[in-house]
């Protein structure tokens, strides 16, 4: 049996169909789980020293914009009070080693590095408190490291 211009038997050629099958059935299951997985990469923004200063803007009722400062050992500001269907932009940044930024129950995943600004998008649509964590070591403090959303509680909210 001829395989592009190479004289195979049929047993060879079994071979080499079925490892082509299945590599083409790998490729496409790996591209559907990350498509499926609808995760995206956070951006990078031009820095300035406005990002320094740590704030919550509020644009309208449900839109917030978080400038979020990691510094050993803590983050700033370490508790953000927001209503229930908030849409909030997180921008990031370090003062001064490289810091994790992990928000439990939500799709945030960020690194903090001096000198540049990374920016994610969250929705809450579930009241209740939700930690922020430093998931990448960054001295003695670290396991200390940590803040929180509030989410909805009426008495709470801006």
């Amino acid at each position: 049996m001829q395989f592009l211009g190479v004289e195979l038997d049929k047993y060879e050629f079994r071979a080499l169909l079925t490892a082509m099958v299945v590599m083409t059935i790998f490729i496409f299951s790996m591209l559907y789980v990350v498509g499926a997985q609808r995760s995206d990469v956070p951006q990078c923004v031009n820095f300035d020293k406005s990002y320094l200063t740590p704030r919550v803007d509020k644009i309208d009722d449900s839109t917030y914009e978080v400038y979020m400062v990691a510094q050993m050992w803590g983050f700033q500001p370490d508790e953000i009070r927001i209503p229930v269907g908030s849409t909030v932009d997180f921008y990031l940044t370090s003062k001064d080693v490289v810091h994790g930024f992990y928000i439990d129950g939500k799709d945030v995943n960020m690194m903090a590095e001096y000198g540049n600004v990374t920016k994610r998008t969250a929705k809450f649509t579930t009241a209740g408190v939700y930690k922020i964590f430093c998931h990448e070591y960054c001295g003695v403090g670290h396991q200390n490291m940590e803040a929180r959303i509030i989410v909805g509680f009426p008495s709470n909210q801006q």
